[in-house]
């Protein structure tokens, strides 16, 4: 071996090492699994169905997701009832459930609510038997905080909680409220935030659903009128636990992102290999092809700042909050860009109720704005690397 060789073989040993972006193989088997269910429900025109019927949460989907796949405990630890797996495979769960627009509380139950009881004492008993019923599918769970709340930004609640522990306040748009059985509630306290739990029935808790741009995702006005809460976490554990959360949320919900654009480019590449113009293809026109081969181009690199972000969360890296604003900032813009695109490029057809582009299209513009719109994310990203605004 030269003396180059040495070198250079002792420089990349010294190199740290970078992130997985690659999906492992029991991955593989998590998205097989998950497709396969959500075809079997009938896939995007499945969920269609149920918006006309009047339902948006779709419970024999979400049984099936939870407890026959275990997908609702893959971030809780197996001593605590879960699955023992990670952020990763959360990621890969949420990329097939964007493909598939499903009107099921994944995101709020199974990763900001998880991720904010983990936060608490889990030697405690009510937070260890909170995390076994969400995790077995048993519970929903749902942080009581606005969907825009944003990782990073001012934490600032809205409800306050009485001696006798009775909490009074209000929450607005509040992602899957009215499919929760246990409301998670930050609260303000003299000393900082405190973490309450408010089973969905109790007295004095007022839900009244809004009218969401996304029919897949209900929103709710959390009225607390006296309702009794237990306390799962005072100042030292609540405030760290709910910011834990949200930079989980956004880090994870760029895949949802990257979901729904890989189905709007699929769609869009079918569609056009079948409409007929001028006796030919459209997509064969070179200006279509232009058109499809830049919004490939974005998916791939959605994928490999998705993927970023869900390896970073799970390895815990001290760059997390970096990847997951990078993948903020970048994953919602092209999943709206993809759904416009695929509008745009299915004609007429694209602007019926009929052809389920326009739930995906929803979908793509209410998560541009959940937990931080992308100019939020590029803000905290200028700062976090030391990146002064001109």
């Amino acid at each position: 071996m030269t003396d180059q060789q040495t070198l250079a073989d002792t420089a990349a040993a010294d190199l740290p090492e970078g992130p997985d972006l690659l999906y492992s193989e029991h991955e593989e088997d998590l998205r097989a699994a998950v497709r396969s269910l959500l075809a079997d429900r009938g896939g995007p025109a499945g969920v269609l169905a149920e918006l006309e019927s009047g339902r948006t949460h779709d419970t024999a989907l979400w049984r099936s997701l939870a407890t026959d796949i275990g997908a609702a405990g893959l971030l809780v630890p197996e001593k605590l009832g879960g699955q023992g797996a990670g952020p990763r495979e959360a990621a890969v769960v949420l990329e097939e459930l964007g493909r598939a627009v499903a009107p099921v509380p994944y995101l709020t139950s199974a990763v900001l609510a998880v991720t904010v009881l983990l936060g608490c004492d889990t030697g405690a008993a009510e937070p260890a038997g909170l995390l076994a019923a969400l995790a077995g599918g048993e519970r929903v769970g749902v942080l009581a905080l606005p969907l825009t709340a944003a990782p990073g930004g001012p934490l600032e609640p809205t409800v306050r909680a009485g001696a006798d522990g009775a909490l009074l306040g209000t929450v607005t748009s509040v992602a899957d409220a009215a499919a929760a059985d246990v409301l998670l509630v930050p609260v303000r306290a003299a000393d900082g935030i405190e973490l309450y739990a408010v089973d969905a029935g109790a007295a004095g808790l007022h839900i009244e659903a809004l009218t969401p741009l996304d029919l897949t995702r209900g929103l709710a006005r959390i009225t607390f009128d006296g309702a009794a809460g237990r306390r799962l976490a005072g100042a030292d554990r609540a405030g760290a636990a709910v910011r834990k959360a949200l930079l989980t949320g956004a880090g994870l919900l760029a895949s949802e992102q990257l979901g729904v654009a890989e189905w709007c480019l699929t769609e869009i590449v079918a569609y056009t290999k079948q409409r007929n113009q001028f006796g030919r293809a459209v997509g064969s026109f070179q200006a279509l092809k232009h058109r499809m081969a830049e919004l490939w181009l974005e998916v791939v690199s959605a994928r490999a700042a998705a993927r970023n972000a869900a390896d970073a969360l799970a390895t815990e890296s001290p760059d997390a909050p970096v990847a997951v604003a990078v993948a903020q900032a970048y994953c919602a813009p092209v999943a709206v860009r993809a759904a416009q695109e695929c509008l745009q490029l299915h004609g007429g057809i694209g602007m019926t109720w009929e052809h389920p582009l326009h739930v995906f299209l929803k979908r793509a513009k209410a998560d541009e704005i959940a937990l931080g719109a992308p100019g939020h994310h590029r803000a905290a990203l200028a700062e976090l690397v030391d990146l002064t605004a001109p």
